[in-house]
């Protein structure tokens, strides 16, 4: 990332910390589309004086970038935290609910590491529902490539969720999870046909597989 890049994503950051928030926390999530498989949420939480990571979207960037930013961010935030919603609970209570609640746990675990609750959450596009009311929403549509905060949420979600697919790709062979991560690609949906569905597959997302 170049330096006006960088620049331009922390700028709501600087606004923030103009209005007088000195500890901001990002929040996104990854897996909300998939077929198969968990939604993976995370939080970083950092203080005024951290400094921040070059963290962009995380759909943006190479599966090896990602590992690399993945590390920087947990050095350099203050407190972070992951949360995860699997695919039973995303049959029960539907993507939009699971996804929520993923994101209670990520700021709730963020919180814990912290020894302290962030004045202000910025999250990519959503207000999540029932949430802390001690800690103010500023939901941003595409956030993920607007902030470094909530893009530093975004790499620890989608690496997060990324390695647990390679796990199970291991207990769940055949799937090729390890590929498309439990994405609806063409050799996915032919492998479900030819196999059925697995433990982890998402049944409210394949009414319509034959």
């Amino acid at each position: 990332m170049t330096d006006e890049k960088f620049f331009e994503m922390c700028a709501y950051e600087r606004m923030l910390r103009e209005k007088g928030y000195k500890i901001i926390a990002g929040i996104d999530e990854a897996g909300r589309g998939p077929l198969a498989g968990p939604v993976v949420a995370g939080c970083v939480i950092f203080r005024e004086d951290d400094e921040l990571p070059r963290a962009n979207d995380s759909k943006k960037l190479s599966e090896k970038a990602r590992d690399k930013m993945f590390d920087e961010i947990i050095d350099k935030a203050f407190a972070y935290g992951i949360g995860i919603s699997d695919n039973n609970l995303i049959d029960e209570i539907n993507i939009l609910q699971a996804t929520y609640c993923a994101m209670r746990q990520a700021v709730e675990k963020a919180c814990d590491m912290a020894g302290l609750k962030p004045e202000i959450a910025m999250i990519d596009h959503v207000t999540i529902p029932d949430f802390d009311p001690e800690i103010k929403q500023f939901p941003l549509t595409h956030g993920d490539a607007l902030s470094v905060t909530i893009g530093a949420a975004s790499i620890l979600a989608k690496v997060t969720r990324d390695r647990m697919m390679v796990e199970y790709a291991e207990k769940y062979p055949g799937y090729g999870f390890e590929k498309h991560k439990g994405y609806g690609t063409k050799a996915h949906y032919e492998a479900i046909r030819n196999l059925g569905m697995s433990e982890i597959h998402r049944k409210s997302f394949l009414k319509k597989v034959h």
